[in-house]
């Protein structure tokens, strides 16, 4: 699915959200390895997982031909600081949702971005037939598990011990969803 640009100004920083395009790969790459190594938020440590620009072009192209996926970037003066991405699956008993991730740069931390990317793809699931959104979050992650419920989600389970950390501490995994029209949004 295609998303044209829109332009922010939060805090004096001025941003712009716009669907994700193949020249984005390269930098995509990068700032996912780097994001790894900012925050124990991600599901992955650094280098893990890694996606090399040819495997985010795909990602992209598949994204732009799918009515049930999303594919959002955040740019500070042409810079991919965050990304956000929705994704649907084709077995029809699943079609009714898709499921969110999203992550910012650590240094873009505090100036809505990642709310942002939340709200444009709410505002786009609804307005697109999506009935169900589903995320999951580290349960430590207590600001972006208040954000969620802000925008409408609600707690629908938790996996405990799901996740262990490379100093060997066990974390929770939070899942959670929300249903299309839920108008408590602040």
């Amino acid at each position: 699915m295609i998303f044209d640009q829109q332009e922010f100004n939060i805090k004096g920083l001025a941003y712009s959200i716009r669907s994700a395009k193949e020249k984005d790969a390269e930098a995509l790459s990068s700032l996912r390895v780097q994001m790894d190594g900012e925050t124990e938020n991600m599901n992955r440590e650094q280098g893990e997982g890694f996606i090399d620009p040819a495997g985010f072009e795909e990602i992209i192209r598949l994204d732009e031909e799918k009515e049930r996926n999303l594919f959002l970037v955040a740019l500070v003066k042409g810079r991919t600081v965050g990304y956000s991405r929705c994704e649907g699956v084709d077995l029809k008993r699943f079609s009714h949702k898709v499921e969110f991730g999203v992550c910012v740069s650590k240094e873009f931390w505090g100036y809505g971005i990642g709310k942002k990317l939340l709200e444009l793809s709410v505002d786009w699931a609804d307005s697109n037939g999506i009935e169900k959104m589903t995320l999951n979050v580290v349960g430590t992650n207590d600001i972006a598990m208040e954000l969620y419920k802000r925008m409408g989600f609600e707690i629908e389970g938790t996996l405990k011990k799901d996740r262990r950390h490379a100093e060997g501490r066990y974390y929770d995994t939070v899942m959670m969803g929300r249903f299309r029209g839920w108008g408590g949004r602040n």
